[in-house]
Order: structure tokens, then C-alpha cells, then sequence
């Protein structure tokens, strides 16, 4: 099984300039987290944007619905920002026979304390085992995008 994974920027990827005082959108980690988790399974990855999702709009999820609609694979991991996760979610439903797992982080994977990797590992875990569908995955969680949130003052995703 192979897994393609489209990156998109957003909070797991964003660099702290200190002289700046402000963050980035860098290049993809995830590449390098994988690496460094040794992991085992067939994988491509594919830099889509480098956006905070805050500054995504509706053609940049027409691009996305449209390169997964188009690839071959079946199970699609993609990396955005978590702000606008669930709107991009949404824009995705009614692409049929792939299951497609949106993932991001509430702090950056470059920092020392960051919740990327652990949501990473998890997305790869629910993008291997869920039916054909569009989820979130967050916070040891998966959500159905048609009925999910972030809770910004809890730094998290919930149900609704």
C-alpha cells in the first residue's frame, strides 16, 4: 500500500525568525519526520503550497481537490494549517474510492515541544486503516470534517 502525501504549509512547517519575531511558512517537514521514525511503507511526497491556511482561498482548494482526484493512489495524507483544515475537508467530500486524512500541528514540528509528530504517526495509522471518506486527524482523534472544529482557546479539535 502506498501512501501519497501532499503538503500544504500551515503551522507544522513554519519556521521562528528571531531577528523578525515572526513565523514562516518553511519547507515540509514531514519528509524528515518519517525518516527519522524509521517508518516501513511505500510513500510520495508532493509540496502542493507553503500557506499559512489563513491565507488559503477557494482556488487554492479547487488545486487540491483537484491533484487527489487526478493521482492514482488510493490513501492521501495531506498536511495543512489548522485553521482552515476544515473548510479544505469539506471542499474535498464527494472525491470517491480514496481515503484522504487531513493533519496538522498547533505548534511547529521544528519546535521541542510540538504535538506534529505524535498527529503525524496518527494520520499515517487512520490513512492505512479507514475506509474510502475525508477525516481529520487531530488530538488522537478523527473526525468526520462535516462535523468537527478547532477549539482555538483549547488548542484542539472537537466534535460538534
Amino acid at each position: 500500500m502506498k501512501i501519497k502525501i501532499y503538503t500544504t504549509g500551515g503551522t507544522i512547517d513554519k519556521i521562528y525568525f528571531d531577528q523578525k519575531s515572526e513565523f514562516q511558512v518553511g519547507e515540509p517537514q514531514i519528509l524528515e519526520l518519517l525518516r527519522e521514525a524509521n517508518i516501513t511503507f511505500d510513500f510520495e511526497v508532493e509540496s502542493l503550497m507553503r500557506k499559512d491556511s489563513l491565507d488559503m482561498n477557494d482556488a487554492d482548494r479547487a488545486l487540491i481537490a483537484e491533484r487527489i482526484l487526478k493521482d492514482s493512489n488510493e490513501r492521501i495524507l495531506l498536511t495543512h494549517g489548522t485553521d482552515t483544515m476544515v473548510e479544505t475537508a469539506k471542499a474535498l467530500v464527494g472525491i470517491p474510492g480514496k481515503t484522504i486524512v487531513l493533519v496538522g500541528s498547533m505548534q511547529p514540528a521544528r519546535l521541542r515541544y510540538s504535538d506534529a509528530i505524535f498527529n503525524i504517526g496518527y494520520a499515517v495509522a487512520t490513512v492505512q486503516m479507514m475506509p474510502p471518506g475525508i477525516y481529520v486527524a487531530m488530538n488522537g482523534q478523527v473526525f468526520d470534517p462535516l462535523h468537527a472544529r478547532k477549539n482555538v482557546a483549547g488548542h484542539r479539535f472537537e466534535a460538534i
